[in-house]
């Protein structure tokens, strides 16, 4: 996988980003994101994947009285090359892929888990990535 983030976020929802430097190709430590110049744009659609569905996760666990204390989204974004593809009939070279983990801290019963999992899908940001969305650009008028 080509870039990696870290989306940390508490029930009083305050988030921490992190992410490796990408200026490193070597890195393997993460850093708090403090400043956009030290994320790329790939992370930067990660953090907000991660950020919409850690917010998702509490707004739904104190709507419902579950006791999840925090949520740890480990995200990842790579290019599954064709070789390396087991499910990537007609696509020529590679497909574009997210990774997610999710990790959930807090007094959750196995019914908690697999609720907040199912949940962690209506992300807005989740749904537009898999659903697809088009992209209309137009140069603005000189003024």
């Amino acid at each position: 996988m080509g870039e990696s983030v870290i989306v940390r976020q508490n029930s009083e929802f305050e988030t921490e980003i992190l992410a490796l430097d990408p200026h490193d190709p070597d890195a393997h430590e993460f850093y708090p994101v403090d400043d956009v110049r030290y994320v790329t744009p790939y992370g930067m659609l990660l953090a907000g994947l991660g950020s919409c569905t850690a917010i998702v996760l509490h707004t739904y666990a104190q709507h419902h009285g579950v006791n999840l204390r925090e949520v740890e989204l480990r995200l990842q974004y790579g290019r599954v090359f064709a070789d390396d593809c087991e499910d990537c009939e007609g696509i020529e070279e590679y497909k574009e892929q997210i990774e997610e983990e999710i990790v959930l801290t807090g007094e959750l019963t196995p019914q908690d888990r697999r609720r907040l999992f199912a949940v962690s899908r209506h992300c807005p940001i989740h749904k537009m990535l898999t659903g697809g969305i088009e992209v209309q650009s137009r140069l603005a008028e000189d003024l």
